[in-house]
Order: C-alpha cells, then sequence, then structure tokens
C-alpha cells in the first residue's frame, strides 16, 4: 500500500515480498556499523523482521517502516519511516539506504516527506531521531532536515550510546 510519494519515490508498506529486498539491506556494512546486528540472515528470518517490525508497527500505531522505491522503475532503494520506541517520548524518523542509492538525495527526499506526514496527517507535534555518533552522514541529513541534537542516551540492551535529535 502507497503511503507517500515525492517527485522521484514512492514509500509504501513493507510486505513479505520484500524480503530479498531486506536481507540485503540489514547486512549492509553500514546498517551493520551504525544501526546494528538484527541476526536476518534468511530469507525467512527478513520474512519475520518484517512482519515483527514493520507490519506490526503499522497495525499497533498506524504508521512504521516503509520501503522507498524509485517511482521510474520501482527499483527499492531504502526504507524510511517512523518508529515507536518505549524508551522515546517522542516517535522516531529512520532511514536507511542501499550504498548503490547515497548521495543522490534520495534519503533526504523520503526524510523531508516522512516528517511532512507525521507533522501534518498524524498530527505529531514533534519528531526525534537517534544517530550513532559516528555517523557523519546521517547526521548532516537531520540537521538538514532541520533536526537539532538534544541528548545523548543509551537505549535499553545497548552498549554504546546515541545521540538524541528533535524537530
Amino acid at each position: 500500500m502507497s503511503v507517500l510519494e515525492t517527485q522521484r519515490l514512492t514509500l509504501r508498506h513493507l510486505s513479505e515480498d520484500d524480503a530479498a529486498f531486506i536481507l540485503e539491506l540489514v547486512n549492509d556494512p553500514d546498517w551493520l556499523r551504525y544501526i546494528g546486528d538484527r541476526g536476518v540472515r534468511t530469507p525467512d528470518d527478513a520474512r519475520a523482521y518484517i512482519l515483527n517490525g514493520p507490519v506490526a508497527s503499522y497495525a499497533r500505531h498506524g504508521f512504521g517502516l516503509y520501503l522507498v522505491e524509485l517511482r521510474d522503475g520501482g527499483a527499492p532503494v531504502g526504507m524510511c519511516g517512523l518508529l515507536k520506541r518505549d524508551w522515546l517520548d517522542d516517535v522516531d524518523l529512520g532511514f536507511a539506504f542501499l550504498p548503490r542509492f547515497r548521495g543522490m538525495g534520495l534519503a533526504h527526499e523520503a526524510a523531508r516527506a516522512t516528517l511532512d506526514f507525521a507533522t501534518g496527517a498524524l498530527g505529531l507535534p514533534r519528531i526525534a531521531a537517534i544517530v550513532s555518533p559516528e555517523n557523519a552522514g546521517s547526521i548532516r541529513l537531520l540537521e538538514k532536515l532541520g533536526m537539532r541534537f538534544e541528548r545523548m542516551a543509551v537505549p535499553p540492551g545497548a552498549e554504546r550510546e546515541v545521540c538524541v535529535y528533535a524537530t
């Protein structure tokens, strides 16, 4: 189900049919370094990740992480969307793109549309984002979106701090 469209992108609900893409994305070295290992090693693991993460979030919250695909040709390029984390007061903006689609402004385009959707259609007054302190590219993107650093935090079960940004 399509949720958002931009000039170049469509953001839509993830489904089990996206397992091959998810398997590639969550095993990208930058995902593993900055986001963490989700233990997704097989197509079945990827389907479980989709069902227990984004699909469950759509049902529970009315939003979640969306597949980002090119409008021209439909190639999947990344994920972008909203997450409700128990340990954060605000809804969290999340995004990740395959390496071959970085540096093209696609993440900014998807994230900007997601923020506009969150504050407009969903009526959320404030959006947060968490990012590894060493992830300079994502920090630049958050700042370009108008988000500002607020504090450091250690997510439950994590061993290292993350930066918390917010609108």
